[in-house]
């Protein structure tokens, strides 16, 4: 039986049960989904956006699902210490793919901002959330944004009205928590109006060692002159599998950073695909993986600059140790009329093993003859005269490969516009250079 078989019978079975336990805008938009899952079917390593992941093999696994809702008996704000040292941010979690809303932080939000569950603001806000909701990520386009959008019940949604700046950092974990093999499918939808601001950090952590499958869709709307952070921190384990789809829509004038990490996972599939659609606009995407063991992370991005005097920057590296397993295939695309854009991409790889492998596809299409693009791809090894260097100066090998590694991937870092989060994650990442993160110890989950 193929994978995607098991999905279609489970959506005829629990439809009415998913309808039951969600919002009617979220539910609105599942029949076309089915129907554009149907069709499409997961897509084989034949396919050039997913020819790095076995996408089918993946999904075949008979995953639990909790699509009745029931009760969790968890209370994360209990369980859940980490932190991040000198940073004060608002604290949000979502339990698998449901917001929990029976604690929530005391901090009061502007006047105008809406936060929370997807499910619930979908409900008493129809209108705004049916305006945004599915408009970026197109379920005929992909099977896996397609399969999220038939199952998922809940999300998180934040409105921020023109003008607002919401001045402290929202951060919102992603908690797997079960005794079963477990799927997870949620939605996160940022819309933020003309001329607002906001930071925005999304963890993911894993707090049992069974098998996870998570789905994961967000779609973010940066209105003009707008400016908006995402930072995403992936540490869970090796036993975890992870789809992530970003989908952006700028305005003229807004300003996006998109920072991903990667510290500990099992196998990752991240797709970004960002619009430019408004002179002016800035778009910085920077990404970051360490690998050991047979970890996998495939990065899938696409940007399209579609107005003119807009700029794109991207860089992502990786750090591949044992057998691990990086992908990254990036695509810029430069519209007619998008004269004087500036676009840069690079993808910058380190092997410290000859088992490691790293498979990079950077690629440019334009059609505007007045512009400033370039993009290029290096996969290498330590420098083995730096190696030398340091060893004559006492410095033992071990130590050295790591200082190397660290100062490899400080680029990536450097760029977060947080500093706080920047010097918590300088530390995170030393600790995981020298093996000290095999799990996020900070907390009560992982005692």
């Amino acid at each position: 039986m193929k994978a995607e078989q098991q999905y279609i019978d489970l959506y005829h079975q629990c439809k009415a049960m998913i309808d039951k336990h969600s919002a009617e805008v979220m539910n609105g938009a599942r029949a076309k989904a089915f129907d554009d899952f149907c069709a499409q079917g997961f897509p084989t390593r034949k396919v050039e956006k997913y020819k790095y992941t076995d996408v089918g093999e993946l999904f075949a696994p008979d995953y639990g699902l909790n699509l009745n809702r029931l009760d969790i008996p968890v209370n994360p704000y209990d369980v859940f210490k980490c932190d991040v040292p000198n940073m004060s941010t608002s604290l949000y979690f979502m339990l698998n793919d449901g917001f929990y809303e029976k604690e929530l932080p005391k901090a009061s939000l502007p006047e105008g901002v809406l936060l929370g569950s997807l499910k619930n603001i979908a409900s008493t806000h129809p209108e705004l959330v049916a305006r945004y909701y599915g408009k970026l990520a197109d379920t005929s386009k992909d099977a896996v944004t397609a399969l999220n959008t038939m199952l998922a019940q809940d999300g998180f949604f934040v409105y921020v009205p023109k003008g607002v700046v919401i001045e402290r950092p929202i951060q919102l974990i992603n908690m797997l928590h079960s005794a079963v093999d477990f799927m997870t499918n949620r939605r996160i939808l940022v819309i933020l109006e003309e001329g607002a601001q906001m930071k925005l950090l999304v963890c993911d952590h894993a707090m049992d060692s069974v098998k996870f499958l998570s789905t994961q869709v967000i779609e973010v709307f940066a209105g003009a002159n707008s400016m908006f952070d995402l930072y995403e921190l992936e540490e869970t384990h090796n036993n975890t599998v992870r789809f992530s789809n970003l989908y952006v829509h700028q305005e003229a004038g807004s300003n996006v950073l998109l920072n991903g990490v990667t510290l500990h996972n099992g196998i990752t599939r991240n797709m970004t695909e960002v619009t430019l659609d408004g002179p002016g606009a800035e778009i910085k995407m920077l990404g970051m993986a360490i690998e050991d063991k047979q970890q996998r992370v495939d990065n899938n991005t696409f940007i399209e600059h579609r107005a003119a005097h807009c700029i794109s920057n991207e860089l992502y590296k990786y750090v591949l140790d044992d057998s691990s397993v990086g992908a990254f295939a990036g695509k810029v695309l430069v519209q007619k009329g998008a004269q004087h854009t500036s676009s840069q991409q690079t993808n910058r790889n380190l092997c410290a093993t000859r088992e490691a492998r790293m498979y990079t596809q950077p690629q440019l299409e334009i059609y505007a003859d007045d512009v400033k693009c370039s993009h290029g791809a290096t996969v290498g090894q330590l420098d083995e005269n730096a190696l030398f260097y340091m060893r004559q100066r006492g410095i033992s090998e071990r130590e050295a490969r790591m200082l190397l590694m660290f100062a490899f991937v400080n680029e990536v870092i450097d760029e977060i516009r947080l500093d706080a989060l920047k010097d918590r994650l300088h530390l995170l990442v030393e600790k995981r250079f020298r093996g000290e993160l095999d799990k996020c110890r900070g907390c009560v989950l992982c005692k």
